[in-house]
């Protein structure tokens, strides 16, 4: 509430009998006005900076099992790609198979990234060439181009069952690059021999989150060994 205060509507300067607000009054009262406004000036700015760090995604369909990352989880994982990405000498292709959350963060940190999404939800089709249909139930269903073409993959199965993570790396099989590559899979604690006996994948100590606060622990595990990102491999019982 920007401007002056009308004195007379304050005081009602045509109604001797209206009781007038004193000289100090006023200027007290003009001075907690500013500051409300300079108080709710101040949130805004914050709700907008804040808003800036967040990026816009569809709606979660739980039908679909979707649970998009945290924001941390999601900033967490795109640095790591990256940080993969500029340790290459040959600028590599990055796959995220089921992860749009990491997609779309990944795009907004470094836009010039190039990644390819492969997702079953087609809202995503929004992102047009970097979108690939993706059902999991058919995992070599794929353009011919994209076979052996990316030497990162970040994958996120979207169900916690041996069939599904079995399928899923029959895709990373197929998408994987010969030599020098690197794969993270994103999913549940419950999967730790699978991964390692599928994909030879160990734990990482990071512990990523969901916005939805699920109740399954999820694990980080990776092909590589991430030094001190990550928070390092974890070290195996014997």
């Amino acid at each position: 509430m920007e401007g002056e205060i009308n004195h007379n509507t304050i005081a009602g300067a045509d109604d001797d009998d209206t009781p007038a607000l004193s000289a100090h009054a006023l200027e007290a009262l003009k001075e907690f006005l500013s500051e409300q406004n300079r108080s709710v000036a101040a949130d805004n700015d914050g709700a907008t900076a804040a808003e800036e760090k967040e990026v816009a995604l569809v709606t979660e369909d739980w039908r679909l099992s979707q649970f998009w990352y945290d924001r941390e989880t999601a900033e967490t994982v795109a640095r790591e790609v990256h940080a993969l990405y500029t340790s290459m000498e040959d600028p590599p292709s990055v796959a995220c198979i089921a992860c749009p959350t990491l997609y779309v963060y990944l795009k907004k940190l470094h836009p010039d990234l190039p990644v390819q999404l492969l997702e079953y939800d087609k809202r995503f089709e929004q992102y047009g060439n970097e979108f690939t249909y993706y059902d999991y139930n058919e995992p070599l269903e794929l353009p011919s181009s994209m076979k052996q073409s990316f030497s990162i993959i970040v994958a996120d199965p979207p169900y916690l069952s041996q069939e599904c993570l079995e399928k899923v790396s029959e895709t990373v099989s197929f998408l994987k690059k010969p030599g020098e590559s690197y794969l993270l899979l994103l999913t549940g604690a419950v999967q730790h021999d699978r991964a390692a006996q599928l994909l030879g994948l160990r734990p990482c100590g990071f512990r990523p989150q969901h916005s939805s606060k699920l109740g399954n622990e999820f694990r980080l595990f990776t092909n590589y060994d991430p030094g001190l990102r990550l928070g390092g491999w974890e070290q195996e019982e014997s």
